[in-house]
């Protein structure tokens, strides 16, 4: 069950008017998003949040400075993902400017799992002798391997974003916003943007040691584009700091001035740089990025980021795109066996969605969790077979169900239950005995019940409401466009009533329609539906710039269609 809500405009409107001159529109667009000052919007460099805000930060500059200056041996722990990946090309560039010795590890996860495991301590001494590991987007759960470092004499610096257990691991320094007491006011950095905070602190402590003055430092902002990238494919809130981080990354990007890899990624996408959107971000580049991590292995992706070599980055960016395409296929044939097992879901009066299949590929299962969640609107978890007697589940949740906390609620009803699990509140990963999936599943079932009315298992359209005629215009849709929306800073989506003059289905798989309202027609399309509707509708809509024979014209890209209320 889907149904259209309008979000609600406060006060703030007029006053962002009164400060700032700003279009009617926006005020009123930022005003539901609860911006309350011209201030929130600001997104040049000085406005972001001070590197000293964030705990642990200048411990970690020192620690590093002192390293550099020792002519130690870093080696940067990664994760799996574009966050992951894009916060180690970071690390690696960025510590190599400021004079580092370091070197990076990437382990395959299907063989070493998730986070410093002792393993990965033990594959990282041998092959690379660091005197100190940097775990980037991971490190904060790693107590194990953190002590089976320091057994070794190496020294552990967590850079992470995640959320933390009860215990912290005795690491040398964390640099995280969501460990205990740190009041730094954005705790939605990814791990990338942590990394990237450790770097500015870095910076500004080897400059006060007379490694250089203000104009001979290193120009840590062109690692933006790399920055805007992780935080955007992360999925994390764009609050106010993290739309500086994005929108500086983007203003690179669209000046052509970003590395080789993401330039050529951009091109494999068949996307141009020059008008690059945070939806180009998390939906034409980074899922080609993470590709590598979920089917292959991700240091393929990080030597995309880290080459300076356009001709090596063409040809890893055209591997990735194969890669991508086979994941896609891999994805849709999971779904499709998703789908057989949850046959006569609808029938059932469930809250949570846990299904598993002996064929299915570990790396695609959070993509599958996805899928599925938005199609039943249901928490879901989706497992594939792990090591001997195990499985591994990936999952996805809806507002209003913090799937972590669903998960340590289980684990401390059933303490044996979950091996292991970790993660936000709308994804997290777990292991579990395969003889478990049954007592997991009535589990789970149990919080969701609990935690989960039946109105939350409804999806609802949060809309702008009507968009008056004079902005149906390719002016003001490049207005829309030079704004950073994103999670938690949704892009706007109008509705109105119409009329509905045709309707005819395009390539088997979508709704194409032409709308009127006072006279003015607008083509629509409402991708992936093929419902038939009568005279009048009410249309939840995108606006989009369509260009077609070298025409561009405002096209609606649909959100959801209801018959309009009889007046």
């Amino acid at each position: 069950m889907t149904r259209i809500s309008i979000r609600p405009y406060s006060f703030r409107q007029s006053e962002l008017l009164k400060q700032s001159g700003m279009h009617p529109v926006l005020a009123r667009l930022f005003s539901a998003r609860g911006i309350l000052s011209a201030e929130e919007l600001l997104t040049d460099l000085p406005a972001l949040l001070p590197p000293a805000s964030l705990m642990n930060n200048i411990k970690a500059a020192q620690y590093l400075a002192d390293a550099i200056e020792q002519k130690k041996k870093l080696v940067i722990v990664a994760d799996y993902d574009c966050d992951g990946a894009t916060a180690c090309a970071v690390g690696i560039r960025g510590l190599r400017m400021l004079g580092a010795q370091v070197d990076y590890i990437v382990p395959n996860r299907f063989e070493y799992g998730y986070g410093l495991t002792p393993e990965i301590v033990e594959l990282t001494a041998r092959e690379k002798s660091p005197d100190v590991i940097v775990t980037v987007d991971n490190g904060i759960a790693s107590i194990d391997g953190v002590a089976a470092a320091k057994a070794r004499g190496i020294d552990v610096v967590v850079t992470d974003h995640h959320l933390p257990a009860d215990q912290l691991p005795e690491a040398s320094v964390i640099v995280n916003p969501n460990q205990p007491y740190c009041e730094f006011a954005s705790k939605n950095l990814a791990g990338v943007g942590v990394m990237f905070y450790v770097l500015l602190a870095l910076r500004a402590e080897m400059r006060q040691r007379g490694a250089f003055d203000q104009q001979s430092q290193p120009k840590l902002d062109t690692l933006l584009d790399l920055v805007a990238l992780g935080t955007v494919a992360d999925v994390v809130k764009l609050d106010p700091n993290n739309r500086i981080l994005v929108a500086q990354g983007l203003k690179r990007m669209r000046a052509g001035r970003m590395h080789a890899g993401i330039a050529a990624l951009f091109r494999v996408a068949g996307r141009e740089p020059r008008q690059a959107s945070p939806f180009d971000l998390g939906f034409a580049v980074g899922p080609r990025l993470n590709a590598a991590g979920r089917l292959a292995d991700m240091a393929l992706g990080i030597e995309c980021l880290t080459t300076d070599d356009e001709g090596r980055a063409w040809q890893i960016a055209q591997e990735l795109n194969s890669i991508n395409a086979d994941r896609k296929d891999i994805e849709r044939e999971m779904q499709d066996v998703a789908l057989l097992h949850l046959d006569a879901f609808q029938a059932k009066d469930t809250h949570t969605i846990a299904v598993f299949d002996e064929s299915w590929h570990q790396g695609v299962i959070g993509i599958v969790a996805s899928r599925l969640k938005d199609k039943f609107y249901r928490p879901t978890i989706t497992f594939a077979p792990g090591d001997e007697g195990l499985m591994k589940g990936s999952g996805r949740s809806i507002p209003g169900f913090h799937l972590r906390d669903a998960l340590d609620l289980v684990s401390k009803h059933a303490p044996k239950l979950i091996q292991k699990f970790g993660g936000h509140a709308m994804a997290a990963g777990l292991t579990i005995r395969t003889e478990d999936f049954p007592a997991f599943q009535a589990a789970f079932e149990t919080v969701g019940k609990s935690w989960l009315r039946q109105d939350q298992l409804e999806r609802v359209i949060e809309t702008d409401g009507i968009l008056e005629e004079a902005y149906y215009t390719t002016d003001f849709i490049d207005l829309l466009d030079s704004q950073v929306w994103g999670q938690g800073f949704p892009p706007p989506i109008f509705c109105d009533e119409f009329k509905l003059i045709s309707q005819r289905i395009l390539k088997e798989r979508h709704l194409k329609m032409v709308l009127e309202k006072n006279g003015l027609r607008y083509d629509a399309i409402w991708f992936g539906h093929t419902d038939s509707f009568g005279e009048r509708v009410r249309v939840a809509f995108r606006l989009d710039a369509n260009e077609y024979n070298g025409v561009t014209k405002v096209q609606l890209l649909v959100e959801h269609v209801e018959a309009a209320l009889a007046t």
